[in-house]
């Protein structure tokens, strides 16, 4: 029996008042990766630089989630006010896996944060705040009232990319809960989906066999089925490296 990619995910620290931190990532996610024929493996975002080479070689695939806000200096760019829930331990932990990731040419699933981390690491920019720096924009923003599966725009599928192989080429209903987005593309990065309003909505790397960025939050739309699709080509791209790997070592 073939085994099952493993998908390395990062958790993240969570402060509480009266007891010890604890290092947590939404269940979505792993529910996704189990539905799409994956293995979840946790990456909590303590873990020494060192020891990344041998645990990414350790996993067929790596899954970057969404989250707070990155470090605006990871970008060029200084603090300001509407900048929130920043995390340095995740933007280092996050900033040195991508780059060993994409050398290995490990299958790359970056969701909204992770979309914005991905550009971030190849050398782009971020609109730090579309609200203030793109009055023109449509809402983009439609978090915490909101629920998170609520299909609030259409995304326009950009033709010839592995995006559109995957859901195809027609338009996309799709939820909407970041307030930054891609700016100025990272190195080697190309534009495969836009809002309606323009603002970029997908990224990926043509070079590479799988590094996809999309900046909605297709686990939290299970019911969905190109979103489901998007998971299972994910996981099988990471199958076709288990399956290589193992041949090379057997």
């Amino acid at each position: 029996m073939t085994p099952k990619p493993r998908i390395a995910l990062i958790s993240t620290r969570v402060k509480h008042k009266t007891r010890s931190d604890t290092y947590e990532i939404p269940r979505a996610y792993l529910d996704a990766v189990l539905r799409a024929g994956g293995l979840p493996v946790l990456l909590p975002a303590c873990l020494p630089g060192a020891e990344l080479p041998g645990l990414l070689r350790a996993c067929e695939g790596v899954l970057l989630s969404g989250g707070g806000d990155l470090h605006p200096a990871r970008y060029g760019q200084p603090e300001r006010p509407e900048i929130h829930s920043i995390d340095p331990e995740r933007d280092a932990f996050e900033l040195a896996l991508i780059p060993l990731a994409l050398q290995e040419d490990k299958p790359l699933l970056a969701i909204c944060r992770g979309a914005q981390v991905l550009n971030a690491a190849l050398g782009g920019t971020l609109w730090w705040d579309i609200p203030s720096q793109l009055p023109e924009a449509g809402k983009h923003d439609w978090y915490p009232d909101y629920p998170r599966d609520l299909q609030a725009h259409t995304v326009r599928i950009e033709a010839g990319t592995l995006l559109a192989r995957i859901l195809g080429a027609q338009p996309a209903r799709v939820n909407s809960l970041h307030h930054q987005a891609v700016r100025n593309l990272g190195a080697g990065l190309c534009v495969c989906a836009r809002a309606e309003d323009g603002v970029i909505e997908g990224i990926e790397l043509p070079e590479r066999r799988f590094a996809l960025g999309v900046q909605w939050h297709p686990e939290c739309l299970p019911e969905d089925e190109r979103m489901r699709g998007l998971f299972r080509a994910f996981v099988a791209a990471a199958g076709e490296m288990s399956v290589a790997l193992s041949s090379i070592i057997y």
